[in-house]
């Protein structure tokens, strides 16, 4: 079974522009795909796996960037390549949410882009695809 049909949660390949701290350097970079557990963020400089950090989401119905706590999960180097499927340098990131409430409201927001980017009928057959992978 593939890592995609492993997964969690659906995911859409959604551009968002990304803003996060690297000791005192900041990163503006963009991400390829989201769900509700994680996203990629298309990067030549990934962070260390494991790395937890801070960074803000900007989404387009927002008037400020969400922010979100991460972890990195996997890299993608010029030298290491831990997800080869994948095709562009950059990390997969595991979203970390404070609480239930914060939860909440981040994977609403992602339905909701989903639905946008995707439209209402292909998104349910996206969810109906990994209901049945799930069980």
């Amino acid at each position: 079974m593939s890592d995609a049909d492993q997964r969690k949660h659906p995911r859409a390949p959604i551009e968002l522009q990304v803003e996060y701290k690297k000791l005192n350097t900041f990163f503006s970079d963009y991400t390829k795909n989201i769900s509700k557990g994680g996203t990629f963020i298309k990067t030549a400089r990934p962070l260390k796996v494991g790395t937890e950090f801070l960074f803000k989401l900007g989404i387009p119905v927002l008037d400020e960037p969400f922010a979100l706590r991460g972890q990195v999960a996997w890299v993608n180097t010029e030298e290491t390549k831990q997800k080869p499927e994948v095709e562009e340098l950059g990390m997969g990131i595991r979203f970390l949410y404070d609480d239930d409430g914060q939860r909440d409201r981040f994977e609403s927001l992602v339905e909701d882009l989903m639905k946008d980017s995707l439209g209402e009928v292909v998104y349910k057959r996206l969810l109906e695809r990994a209901r049945e992978l799930g069980d």
